[in-house]
This record gives C-alpha cells, sequence and structure tokens, in this order.
C-alpha cells in the first residue's frame, strides 16, 4: 500500500507561480511513476506530468510543457510541481498518482494505470 497526501493548492492570479508537493508514504520502494492528474469542473481527470522514480525523467503534457516542471525528493519520498505562468486554464483541483506496476511509457497519460492517488488539492487561477 501507497499513501499519498498533496499540498499547496490555493488562489493564485493568472501569470502567477505556485509549488505543489505530494508526500508519499507506506511501500515506496514498490513505486515506478510518480504523476500529477487534475480535472477541472465538468471535465475528465487530465495527465499533468510524470516523473520516474529512480531515474527522474519527466513527461509533460503539451499544454503545460516548458510551465510546468516536476521534481522529486527521494529522500523526502515527495514529488513536486511547480506550476509557472498560471493561466485561468490551468484551474482544477490537481492530484497526485503512484503507479508500482511498470506501466509502459505510453500507459502513463491514463488515469487508470494508476493504483494510488491523494485526496487532491484545489488550484484555482483568477484571470
Amino acid at each position: 500500500q501507497v499513501q499519498l497526501a498533496e499540498s499547496g493548492g490555493g488562489l493564485v492570479q493568472a501569470g502567477g507561480s505556485l509549488r505543489l508537493s505530494c508526500g508519499a508514504s507506506g511501500r515506496i520502494s514498490s513505486i515506478n511513476v510518480m504523476s500529477w492528474f487534475r480535472q477541472a469542473p465538468g471535465k475528465e481527470r487530465e495527465f499533468v506530468g510524470a516523473i520516474t522514480w529512480n531515474s527522474g525523467r519527466t513527461y509533460y503534457a503539451a499544454s503545460v510543457k516548458g510551465r510546468f516542471t516536476i521534481s522529486k525528493d527521494n529522500s523526502n519520498s515527495a514529488v513536486y510541481l511547480q506550476m509557472n505562468g498560471l493561466k485561468s486554464d490551468d484551474t482544477a483541483v490537481y492530484y497526485c498518482a503512484a503507479d508500482t506496476s511498470g506501466a509502459l511509457v505510453a500507459a502513463l497519460v491514463n488515469s487508470r494505470t494508476y493504483e494510488y492517488w491523494g485526496q487532491g488539492t484545489q488550484v484555482t487561477v483568477s484571470s
């Protein structure tokens, strides 16, 4: 079992920045990939980006590439999402997720790939 907890959400003006954190506990050694997803009201959960737990390789959705950066701190079992140049379209509940099955890269954008999820943290960007 892996437990995840996000923090750092809030209200920010368009063009501003925010940093989300996701702390992991439990069977940390089983984690293959940690990812961030987001879900806006009335929309499906959307892939934001991912980072491999061991190598730190990152993957991003086209909509956030160049603005968002994912990083990790293995010593603290944490993953971070640095969001810069925020837009109103970025308003959503942001979730971190963990894959322990060794999913292929192509599957990382699919929310069904992930066994473990945090409770989510609200990000609101005002225009």
